[in-house]
């Protein structure tokens, strides 16, 4: 793992929430992406070296609405960058983590992604990302 990468959010309306993080970081989102294998549109927000990824459901069954209406609005996942993101699920699923896909899919903001169950992290979704490239 090299760094958190992102910290996601789940919100119920991309526009509103886009508003209120504007106010609240002081700058503006620089890139908004549908991804349609996950029901979601999502929109980047970069403060320094951090960012905050909203996330709306374009689906009334897709995953970030399951997530809100269980647990309403908030943090939905922990995102960390990793070098090899094939090398470094075969090292979780070793150690035991129960992995949400078997392959890496593609993901917003250019990065393949696969995300570990909360239940093997304490209750964390956590989420593996490497830059796809071009």
């Amino acid at each position: 793992m090299i760094r958190i990468e992102h910290l996601g959010i789940a919100v119920k309306d991309l526009s509103a929430a886009e508003d209120t993080y504007t106010k609240l970081l002081g700058v503006a989102p620089y890139k908004r992406e549908a991804v349609e294998s996950e029901g979601v549109i999502t929109s980047f927000f970069q403060v320094g070296p951090n960012k905050i990824e909203l996330l709306e459901s374009t689906r009334p069954d897709g995953p970030i609405a399951k997530a809100i209406d269980k647990r309403g609005e908030g943090i939905h996942h922990v995102a960390f960058e990793v070098a090899d993101i094939r090398a470094e699920m075969a090292r979780l699923k070793a150690e035991g983590f129960t992995l949400l896909s078997e392959e890496p899919k593609r993901g917003a903001d250019n990065k393949l992604v696969c995300f570990v169950h909360p239940k093997s992290a304490n209750g964390v979704l956590v989420e593996l990302t490497q830059d796809a490239g071009a």
